[in-house]
This record gives structure tokens, sequence and C-alpha cells, in this order.
């Protein structure tokens, strides 16, 4: 939970944008940016799961951190353009790095001291951790930037970055023993193990599907401006958002104890917050707006986790690399949901993938393996 609340104290993630227009970027090129690192990611996600699978799991947050640190060293140094880009593709393997490890790493940690059963409660707190970090961290960002404006703001992050790599470099790692295949037969293997078993692949369509809906978030600030909240507010509007994430992802636990038709249902009220909040033009919105991420960081959490309980060990980061791919293509949808038809759009996109989430959530596909 440590390493999940210091991966996510970087001043830099605030003011970073705001670094790229300050130096002449417009929001045309900022948004060209910003593709390039989710196509980064994107074509990194899987490979990177094999070789932390193939080599390690701690050792791919690690390096993720160093990486990422290089990246903002890069900006800091050398703040044109092409550095800009340069960062961005590090930072997107970084991503793509950790993404599947983290999960592997904590639920296979979990097990071999006998409390994979805990595995719930502890994705569910390191959720919110990273979610209520963003307070220190929006405070630390409007302090550094005052004493020493993006410089300081930029050297501050590497530190950041490079501390929570040294930190993953302590996380307890359990030996594996089928080690003994490439990154490529890794794949293969992963990929056979989804294909050939239902309930895993029906899960892993799931958290794509429902990981996707995150992308929301990007959507917060503009959705708190229509609504009428005054600019100098709205960060203080989207951290109330952020923080009703973090009070869901906290109960998560509790969540994941209701009956099986509690979670498509959790997902349907959901969405129907995200409608009610298109539905009222006032400030008041944005409670709308909270209640849907509380609900829906809760059934996000649980799903993630159900989708552990399914992976064999020896591909867990692979497999759960194939579920990242899936969140970012349904990322894509969301996107393309909010050019079509803004947030009501969303909400029908969110109350779509009520069906997958009742039939790839089921407790008792899971239950085989770990007796919960």
């Amino acid at each position: 939970m440590g390493w999940a609340a210091l991966s996510e104290l970087v001043p830099y993630y605030p003011l970073y944008a705001l670094l790229f227009l300050d130096t002449g970027l417009s929001e045309g090129q900022i948004s060209g940016l910003f593709a390039l690192w989710s196509l980064t990611g994107f074509l990194a996600e899987v490979p990177t799961g094999a070789l932390a699978d193939r080599w390690s799991r701690r050792g791919s947050l690690a390096l993720a951190g160093v990486l990422q640190a290089a990246a903002f060293a890069l900006w800091t140094a050398i703040p044109v353009p092409a550095s800009f880009a340069a960062g961005l593709v590090v930072w997107g393997v970084a991503g793509a790095l950790t993404s599947g490890a983290a999960e592997a790493l904590v639920y296979d940690g979990l097990a071999d001291a006998g409390a994979a059963g805990t595995y719930l409660r502890v994705s569910g707190w390191m959720r919110a951790a990273e979610l209520l970090v963003q307070v220190p961290t929006a405070l630390a960002a409007a302090a550094l930037f005052a004493l020493g404006g993006y410089a300081l703001v930029g050297w501050v992050s590497v530190g950041c970055c490079l501390s929570a790599a040294t930190l993953a470099l302590r996380l307890p790692e359990p030996a594996r023993t089928s080690r003994a295949e490439g990154t490529d037969g890794t794949v293969r293997a992963a990929l056979v193990e989804t294909l050939r078993s239902p309930a895993l692949w029906l899960a892993v369509l799931a958290v794509g599907l429902i990981g996707g809906l995150d992308a929301v978030e990007e959507y917060f600030p503009v959705l708190a401006a229509d609504r009428g909240v005054p600019v100098a507010s709205v960060p203080l509007a989207v951290l109330g958002v952020s923080l009703a994430g973090a009070a869901g992802a906290a109960l998560a636990e509790r969540a994941g104890r209701l009956p099986d038709r509690a979670l498509p249902a959790l997902l349907a009220t959901a969405a129907l917050c995200l409608g009610a909040a298109v539905l009222d033009p006032r400030p008041l919105a944005i409670l709308a707006v909270g209640a849907f991420y509380a609900l829906y960081l809760a059934v996000l959490v649980v799903a993630e986790a159900r989708l552990q309980d399914r992976i064999d060990t020896a591909h867990r980061a692979t497999v759960t690399s194939v579920a990242g791919l899936g969140i970012e293509l349904a990322a894509l949808l969301v996107f393309a949901a909010w050019a079509l038809g803004g947030l009501g759009a969303i909400a029908v996109l969110a109350l779509a993938v009520v069906p997958v989430a009742a039939v790839g959530l089921r407790r008792s596909a899971a239950a085989g393996r770990t007796g919960r």
C-alpha cells in the first residue's frame, strides 16, 4: 500500500499538461502526444506482462519507476516537444511494466503467506490510497511550483519515482518454478490458458469492459465546469469525486460479500447516477458523479480480484495484462461515446456492460480455486 501511494505522489501529475501548453504546444499537438502515449502502452502491455512472469514482477515495478524518472528528467532538463514525445514513450512502457505485475506480485505474495482471501481488501485499500494521495500531491505541486516553477516540480517528481522504485525492490516476491519458457512462450501459454477456460476469458472480458469505463475520469473537470462550478473551484470538485471513489474502493470487500446479482445491480445504479448528472444542469450534479464513481470503483475492485482468483500463478501478470489491453480498447469506446453523445452516451455504455458483468463475475467460477 505504501508503494501504491508513493508511486502516485508525483507533483508533475497535476501540471504536466500545463507544462506542454506553456512551452507553446497547441491543444491538438498535446492530444497527439497523448495518443502516442496511449499507443505505446497498448503495444507494450502484453509483452511487459510476459516479461514480469518470465523475469521478476518486483523487478518490473522497480524498472518502471526508473523509466518514469528518466522521462521526467528529460522533460525537466530539455523542455521541448521532441523531449515530451520521447518521455511519453518511455512513460508508456513504464506504465505497461506496472500493469499486471503489481496485481500478480500482491496476489501471489498474499497466497504464499496463506492469505489469498484478503486480496480483495488489500486491493481496495491500494486503490483508495492511490486516490487519497491526490490531496497531498495537489498541495505539493502548488507549493513547489510557487517556489521553483516547473523545474523544481520536475526534479522532485524524479526523486519520487526513484523512491518508489527503491521501495518496490523491498516488496516480497514468492519464488516461482515455471520460468523455463521464453517470453514468447509465456504469451502463448497465457493465451491458451485464457481461451481454454470460459470462466477465465469471461472474467478477462468483464474486467476489460468495466475497467475501460474509468476513462470517464478524464472528463470530470469538464463536467464540473459545464455544470457551473467556477474554474477556481473545479479542482476541489474533482477532488471530491476522487475521494468518493476512494471510499468506494475501500468498501469493495463488503461489496464482494454480496450475492452475485448485486454487482451488476451496483454497476447499473452507477450508470443511472451518471444519467442523473446529465439531467441536472446545476453544480449539485457533481454529487451524482461522485456517487457513480464510488459505486463503480467498488465493482471494479471486486471484478479485478475475481479475475485474479481464476488465473494460474505462472502466467498471472501476462493474463492480467491481456485484461489491461481490453481496458485500453474499452477506453476508446468511452472516448467515442463522449464525442458522439457526451455523458449520456457514456451512461448508456455503462448500462451495456452490465450483462457482461453479470456473467463474467459470478463467484461460483472463482470458488473452486480459492474456496471463497
